[in-house]
């Protein structure tokens, strides 16, 4: 159990390495591009964050400003070798590209959620006023808690911290 949690996130584990190779992807395409002045530049950076949008499905990530940009290419201008200009497009990407990381509540929610289904299932089927429930198959009553069960943490989260946002 242990050594599948530690593939999930940590430090120096599975997602730590995915999102090495991916940043490498991206820095590969964008070496790849004809870069002579500031608009090819901005024009690569675009291009960049078009083929992340289209890649991941759910949340756009919307481009940096011109100002970033040209801050950026400022900064590669500068650098003269090819690691300084990767370590530099890696922490630029990671800035503007907040890859959505596994929470942890929701990791417990989808584990405890199916057992706690079926038990609830169980027992409203033995409660008169629940007969309904024996109509409904396993198949569909279980997924369907879970997936409720899942946007009730994720909701109830986002509650907590616009609350706690608003009232500071």
């Amino acid at each position: 159990m242990g050594m599948g949690m530690s593939f999930i996130g940590g430090s120096g584990g599975f997602a730590s390495k995915s999102l090495s190779v991916i940043m490498g992807a991206l820095f590969d395409q964008f070496v790849e591009k004809d870069i002579k002045d500031f608009n090819d530049f901005h024009t690569a950076i675009l291009d960049i964050f078009n083929t992340i949008n289209m890649a991941l499905p759910g949340k756009h990530y919307d481009a940096p400003h011109q100002k970033e940009v040209k801050d950026l290419y400022e900064k590669w201008s500068r650098a003269t070798k090819e690691e300084d200009k990767k370590k530099i497009f890696t922490e630029f990407m990671n800035k503007n590209v907040n890859l959505s990381k596994v929470d942890q509540s929701m990791v417990i929610t989808g584990a405890v959620a199916p057992p706690a289904a079926m038990v609830v299932k169980r027992s409203g089927q033995t409660l008169p006023h629940l007969t309904v429930m024996k109509a409904i198959p396993d198949v569909v009553f279980v997924p369907t808690a879970t997936i409720l069960a899942l946007i009730v943490v994720k909701v109830s989260k986002r509650m907590l911290f616009k609350n706690v946002a608003s009232s500071s």
